[in-house]
């Protein structure tokens, strides 16, 4: 199931940004890995692209209410057999953080303290990918007054949103960094996804990229990615914040 993997060659197209910060490889809890091989698999993938350093970020949203401690617990096991397996061909599973969905029912959560972050307080959030019906300004502010710096994952990604947009101006303006998927230069998610990922890239506005592997599919994507032109181009004339993480 996973042979075709193996079999493809190293392109270390994404060696410079060296760290992903946004993948969804902890095996049952969300949509995306389903065992422990499926993530053996799309990391070795990974690697082969050029990342060396991979954190997990499941997701933390209605369809997924995961439990921060129960997701540390799956996270330990899995870096136990990792480090059983000592298999060089992986990058280094450094973290699990998590993907946050900014919606009225995060916005109750209780333990704003407990949430997994990146290094440095960084928390990655995410929107509806369908409905624009809740505002996340206030949220924004609150967190950041609580000491979190804000990451928000794949804006491209949002068809209410675009770059001229008054919320995304506000966003900019409190210090909102912004996270591309490299599937979306791809145009994996489609034309508008890509053109306002390349946008975002060029107007200076995104500080990140991610992969946000999910599964083989995914993988399968990535490996063509990692051929693609004008991403290789795009990494030559711009500076991204991961190797920092």
């Amino acid at each position: 199931m996973f042979n075709f993997l193996k079999s493809n060659k190293q392109n270390k197209t994404f060696a410079s940004l060296a760290t992903d910060m946004h993948c969804h490889l902890l095996p049952g809890v969300d949509d995306g890995s389903s065992s422990i091989e499926e993530s053996i698999a799309c990391l070795k993938t990974m690697a082969a692209v050029g990342f060396q350093k991979v954190y997990l970020t499941p997701h933390f949203q209605a369809n997924y209410p995961n439990v921060e401690s129960d997701i540390q617990k799956r996270f330990e096991a899995m870096k136990k057999h990792l480090d059983t397996l000592n298999d060089k061909s992986l990058p280094e599973v450094v973290a699990v953080s998590g993907e946050y969905r900014f919606d009225p029912r995060f916005a109750r959560r209780p333990g704003v303290d407990n949430v997994l972050t990146l290094p440095g307080k960084k928390l990655l959030c995410e929107f509806s990918l369908h409905f624009n019906d809740y505002k996340p300004i206030e949220i924004f502010k609150e967190f950041q007054q609580l000491g979190y710096t804000l990451i928000l994952a794949h804006p491209e990604r949002y068809p209410y949103l675009g770059l001229d947009s008054e919320e995304i101006a506000k966003m900019k303006q409190m210090g909102i960094f912004f996270q591309i998927n490299v599937l979306s230069l791809n145009g994996f998610y489609g034309d508008s996804a890509q053109r306002k990922g390349f946008e975002y890239i060029e107007a200076g506005m995104a500080e990140y990229l991610g992969t946000d592997t999910h599964n083989l599919r995914y993988a399968a994507a990535l490996k063509e990615a990692a051929e693609n032109k004008a991403i290789q181009k795009m990494l030559k004339n711009h500076t991204f914040l991961n190797s920092q993480l």
